[in-house]
């Protein structure tokens, strides 16, 4: 019927024909699956299985993936797997990568995606992923980027189980459509982070613009922490770097201390605060510039910067108050804001005795540079403040710490170092020059004196709180102070109980004048002992011996007074300083007349060594009631 040659050539083109036909008819994309998973596997480190795998052909041919599921790593539970989508399309430029090998994805689109993210511990999660290396010693050669035109999400779904956070948050992403305008992307949070309930919902530009360093993409975020609010609106100019922002950021709440789960740098308590200014990311730095706002009664503005590096960030921050209560800012020293409950002290003791944080101290490095224009607050003589702070490595110093009184400043220069087993070494001093008595009386209900005190301490120890520290504190301590109210000083300084009962059990009149103070003392283990004390009024002088004992809070301390005019009834008098600091006792001590009988009445008995003299010039300038004393003493 045919030819052999016939049949050759049936054969030969009848064969492929059929092949192509029983393609044709059995032909199943399924077939690429293991190569899908394969190579989706090795890129992100860990396994990805493929349920089902389509092509529509067309103008531009459409892909789609089915049961898409991303495993966990090892170490953590198979079910739920770390990411599993039920549909994820994307629509290929076949003809762009014929022609020119660009990667053109016109539109992805991933239908009710479900991701869990879990973190038992520092660095212990399952969403991080060791993505495939380049051999060693071969550089990597970056592929073709592709280009993607629209991301849509459609009812994604996030949960997180942060341990290290204190988080477990269920989050809806989707994307909502807009005509003539890209899809935005929206998130909506609800849950506990920090442990504390939480609340937030993210409206933000189209996904894929976070790439395009050009166009700014569009935020806003309003969240809420518990007590704290947080909202952030504005654009980024480069997203991925999160570069060129017009961000404002506002952020109120009751302590800043609730801040440091948000922004991981730890932040003292505070009073109620509400803070505002700009928010972007520029040379490695989180910066909130134009700071403004209240903390307790106090205004505060200036910059804040933050570099994340590694376990600890370094901030960085230039604040200043036109007007500051000190009381908002005890938090920042180691005290408690008014409003927050003060520790309770054991056994009656009066020194603070609340453990220093060193862990706090070495979350984060700083360097501060504070100004308050004026000090306000409930009996505060002090006029101005400026700080330099810096903390390293736990350590800290106070270069200097100043505060203006009137003409004159206390300025101080300290040194706190982190010791092996805990607690702190301290090493520091205080300079006192012409701090007006005045100002000291001023915040007193007497309200008057006049004068002004001078002098300087310094001091060197180790503890756990300051009340260990100043027990165990090695140093001296000079005083000086011509002119000025005797009876205001001392109600002022020792407090109405123990001043009124030393001005009664003294015999001072309600005023008594001062023509020269002058205090001289050693500090030894926590013992502050008298090398010279003396007290000259218009009528009187007194002299101090005996000592107080910081560590044990006691005092055991003799003053004696001698009037400058004899009389019959003018007798020597010690008066007897003894008892707790939260429990002092005075009682007058006559002294008989027969063992006075003699002796050397006033200056003559007294000895002031000439080198405090510098000191005293220092701390009130050349003040001629003061020097005569110190050189009619010699």
């Amino acid at each position: 019927m045919f030819s052999p040659r016939a049949r050759r050539l049936m054969l030969w083109t009848g064969l492929p024909l059929l092949a192509i036909v029983l393609l044709v008819l059995f032909w199943s994309w399924a077939w690429f699956i293991p190569l899908v998973e394969r190579q989706a596997s090795a890129a992100l480190g860990r396994p990805v299985h493929v349920g089902g795998l389509d092509v529509n052909l067309g103008r531009v041919p459409e892909v789609v993936l089915t049961d898409l599921r991303i495993d966990n790593p090892e170490g953590y539970p198979a079910d739920p797997p770390f990411a599993a989508v039920p549909r994820l399309s994307l629509r290929v430029d076949a003809w762009a990568f014929l022609r020119h090998r660009q990667i053109i994805l016109p539109a992805i689109t991933v239908e009710r995606p479900a991701v869990r993210l879990l973190a038992r511990g520092e660095g212990d999660n399952n969403y991080t992923f060791p993505f495939a290396q380049a051999a060693e010693g071969s550089p990597a050669e970056p592929g073709p980027q592709p280009q993607i035109g629209a991301l849509r999400v459609l009812q994604g779904e996030v949960h997180a189980s942060l341990d290290p956070l204190g988080a477990e948050m269920q989050v809806a992403v989707e994307t909502q459509d807009a005509p003539g305008a890209p899809s935005r992307l929206h998130a909506k949070a609800t849950g506990t982070y920090a442990k504390q309930p939480i609340t937030a919902e993210l409206l933000g530009g189209a996904v894929l613009s976070l790439r395009e360093a050009g166009n700014p993409w569009p935020v806003r975020l309003d969240l809420a922490n518990g007590p704290t609010q947080v909202r952030l609106e504005g654009t980024v100019q480069d997203p991925l770097h999160f570069a060129g922002a017009n961000l404002q950021l506002n952020l109120r709440g009751p302590d800043l201390a609730l801040l440091s789960p948000l922004t991981g740098v730890v932040v003292p308590t505070t009073p109620p605060y509400r803070l505002s200014g700009k928010l972007d990311y520029a040379e490695g730095q989180i910066r909130f510039t134009g700071m403004e706002g209240v903390l307790g009664h106090s205004d505060l503005a200036g910059d804040v910067a933050v570099e994340p590096r590694g376990t600890r960030p370094i901030v960085r921050a230039t604040l200043r108050s036109r007007r500051v209560d000190l009381e908002d800012l005890a938090g920042f020293v180691g005290g408690t804001p008014e409003n927050k409950p003060k520790p309770r002290r054991v056994g009656g003791r009066v020194l603070p005795d609340t453990p220093v944080n060193l862990p706090r101290l070495r979350a984060a490095d700083v360097h501060l540079n504070y100004d308050a224009g004026q000090i306000r607050g409930r009996a505060m003589p002090l006029d101005n403040m400026h700080v330099k702070l810096d903390i390293v490595d736990g350590a800290i110093a106070l270069h200097p710490l100043r505060f203006g009184i009137g003409k004159g400043s206390i300025d101080g220069n300290f040194d706190f170092a982190p010791v092996e087993g805990g607690g702190l070494k301290a090493k520091g001093e205080v300079k006192f020059r012409q701090v007006d008595v005045s100002r000291l009386m001023g915040v007193t209900p007497l309200g008057e004196g006049q004068g002004g005190i001078g002098g300087a301490a310094r001091v060197e120890t180790q503890g756990r709180t300051l009340a260990e520290m100043l027990g165990r504190g090695d140093g001296g301590l000079t005083l000086a102070m011509a002119g000025g109210n005797l009876s205001a000083l001392l109600v002022d300084l020792s407090g109405v109980q123990i001043g009124n009962a030393l001005l009664s059990a003294l015999g001072l009149p309600a005023r008594t004048r001062v023509q020269c103070f002058v205090a001289d003392m050693d500090l030894r283990k926590g013992v502050l002992s008298t090398r010279t004390v003396l007290l000259d009024t218009e009528d009187s002088l007194i002299s101090g011996m005996g000592e107080v004992d910081l560590g044990k809070e006691r005092l055991n301390y003799t003053l004696r007074t001698e009037a400058k005019h004899f009389t019959v009834g003018s007798l020597p008098t010690d008066i007897l300083l003894r008892g707790t600091f939260a429990d002092p006792s005075v009682r007058p001590e006559v002294v008989e007349l027969g063992a006075r009988v003699g002796a050397a009445v006033g200056l003559g008995a007294i000895a002031l060594p000439l080198a405090i003299l510098p000191t005293i010039q220092f701390g009130i300038g050349e003040d001629n009631r003061c020097e005569g004393l110190v050189k009619r003493a010699r």
